[in-house]
Parts: C-alpha cells; structure tokens; sequence
C-alpha cells in the first residue's frame, strides 16, 4: 500500500467515526419535534394563563376600597328554604325557631321549594301537603313576611331528560301549575329552570304568561337568575366547549329583570379560588346587574349559605363576609341609594351560625 492508499484509508476510517458519533436524521427530527411540542405548550400555556391572571388580578383590585355609608340592608332580603317545610317533616316548633332566627333580619321573602314541576310543566299535589299549614304558620309568627313558591326544573339544554320550553304545551302546563299554587295561598311564584341559555325567547314568553297570571291575583313573580358575562360575550366562548351556559348576556338578564317583580341572581358557584377575587366578582356581578335592572324591580344578590369545596365552589373562597362586602362594593359604585335591593341566603338547612352571624353583623347592623 503507498502513501497515498495509506492516506485514503485513514480519511476514510476518520469519516466513519465521525459517522457513528454523529445524530441520525430521524434522532434530529425527534428532537426538534419535541422542541416545537414544549414551545408550543408554552405558548398555549401563556396564551390562557396570562389573560386568567389578569383577570384574577382586576377582580382582586375589585374588592379594594370601602363601600359607602348606609349600605346595608334595605329589609327587602329573602331566604331560600328547603322542601322539608311542605312535605311534613317540619312541626310547628320549626317555625318557632324560624321565627326566632329571622327576628331583626331584612329577609321579606321566603322562597320555598314547593316542587319540582315535572318535565311537561305539571305539578302534583302530593309534593306540597303541608303547604297551607306552612303559610299559615309563617302569616301567625312573622307577619309581613311573604311566603313564595320555589318552582323549578332541569332543563333539556345538556341531555334530552329535562323540560323542553320550546313547547308551547309545556310553557301552557307550568302557567297551570302556578294557578293551581298560588290557590293553595303562596303570595308568589319563584321560577328557577337550569340551565338556562342566555338569550332564550321560549322563557322571555313564559315569563310574560306568568306575569299576567301573578298580576291577575296581586301576587309576587320572582326568578332565580343566572350569573352575567364578567367579560364580554363569554357565554357564547363558553358555549363553544360545552352545552351548560354558565352566564347570560347583560341584555338578556336586563330582558329577564324587566318581566319579573323580583330577580336573584345565583352569584355563588363560581370557581374562584380567593375570597379576594370571589368578593371581587360578587362586586361586579352587582354593578352589572344593577346597571339593567329597572327601578321598579327588586334585585338580590345571592350569599352562599353553604359549605363545599370543589372546582365550582371553593368553600375557604366563597364566603358570606366576601359576599356581602361585594354586595355593598357594588352598590356604592353603581346605584348606592337604590331601595329595591337586598339580598337572598341560599339555603337554611345547610347554613351554619357563622354564615347568619356574618350576614347579620355585615349586612343587617
């Protein structure tokens, strides 16, 4: 072999090694792959992350400040109660407690839950027997408190088991129903369908047949209202990921509010995570709502009576003291004099004494 076969050979076996210790096409590929696969999780990461803590951020912001002097409760407040009330299993020393626990507080209105109606909007009488007993009762150990119906049902929004309001036979058979209560002597009906889509003119209709009918017999017409956008249109993003709408439209609870001799408005459930941005939230659902309800309708903004602790309500966060200091935020921005507002405990069988000295000692003074 010459010199320069020697040569050949060794450049040869030098390009080799350099072969073996260099990445294989498809090893590079994988790598830059995975590149693009973190960068682009970042950047969605970032892209959802950024907008959530600036949100979280001004809602905080929200709940700073001091809310105007004299507002607290304007003795238009009312209480959701439990169905325990009308189907016997409350006695007559229940509504002497009641009567107790309710003494020196704002509440007016007792909504309680006297259903539910049945998909096609009827209502059986055998869910209510002690209901006369009950308003009775109640017109004997606080008078001037009015006793509500709290109808409702699960609506066939996100599965086909639920009323269906775009029938006109079943928007007939709930109008029924309340005739057939308010003759039992409830002073009014409290409507609560869920989910409710924003914007939905079947119930705008059943809202305006039931209006007359209340009207027609000087009774109370009252809606437990969904939640409004916290940021523009979100029922409708909402809405593209799934069939629950969360919020309605600022326009459509206005149309809600306009239809209605009361609206309360479910302000709990919110997934906030901080009694900071929970009380912040409150504060601008109450400013957004004051700003479209009429002056002739009273608005109640609802207090969590109770305790959970999951993705839709996080207990240490969802407070009655963040509430109610929301509440009163709200309506010192908006409307701070306003006479037709309160607010609505929602529910007295799983209240805790906590949750009525709070709302007593912020709210009532």
């Amino acid at each position: 072999m010459d010199r320069a076969e020697g040569t050949t050979s060794t450049e040869a076996a030098a390009a080799e090694g350099a072969a073996q210790d260099a990445p294989a096409p498809d090893s590079k590929k994988g790598r830059g792959r995975r590149r693009w696969i973190r960068r682009t999780a970042l950047a969605v990461v970032l892209i959802l992350l950024v907008p959530l803590l600036s949100f979280l951020t001004a809602l905080r912001i929200n709940y700073t400040g001091d809310p105007a002097d004299g507002t607290y409760t304007r003795n238009r407040d009312a209480l959701w109660l439990g169905h325990a009330w009308v189907d016997g299993r409350k006695k007559d020393a229940d509504v002497t407690a009641l009567a107790r626990r309710l003494q020196g507080t704002g509440i007016r209105d007792l909504y309680v839950h006297s259903g539910p109606l049945e998909h096609d909007g009827t209502l059986p009488e055998s869910v209510y027997p002690r209901a006369r007993w009950f308003i009775d009762a109640v017109h004997d150990k606080l008078p001037g408190i009015r006793v509500q119906a709290f109808l409702g049902d699960v609506l066939a929004t996100e599965d086909a088991d639920g009323m269906v309001l775009d029938k006109p036979d079943t928007r007939a058979a709930v109008v029924r129903s309340a005739r057939q209560i308010l003759d039992t002597g409830y002073e009014g009906i409290h409507l609560d369908l869920e989910p409710m889509p924003s914007g939905d003119r079947d119930y705008l209709t059943l809202l305006d047949a039931l209006r007359r009918e209340t009207r027609s017999r000087d009774a109370q017409l009252s809606v437990a209202a969904h939640q409004i956008d916290p940021l523009p249109a979100l029922h409708t993003v909402f809405g593209l990921f799934t069939d629950h709408p969360k919020w309605w439209s600022q326009e459509f609870f206005g149309q809600v509010a306009r239809r209605v001799d009361q609206i309360a408005v479910m302000s709990y459930d919110t997934a906030q995570p901080l009694e900071g941005t929970y009380g912040g939230y409150v504060a601008q659902q109450t400013s957004l709502a004051l700003e479209v309800t009429p002056p002739s309708t009273d608005l109640l903004m609802g207090l969590p009576f109770y305790w959970e602790s999951n993705f839709d309500h996080w207990g240490h966060a969802e407070t009655v003291p963040a509430a109610v200091r929301g509440v009163r935020l709200g309506l010192s921005r908006t409307d701070a004099d306003r006479s037709r507002f309160g607010v609505a405990l929602y529910i007295d069988f799983a209240a805790t004494e906590a949750d009525w000295r709070a709302y007593k000692e912020d709210w009532v003074r």
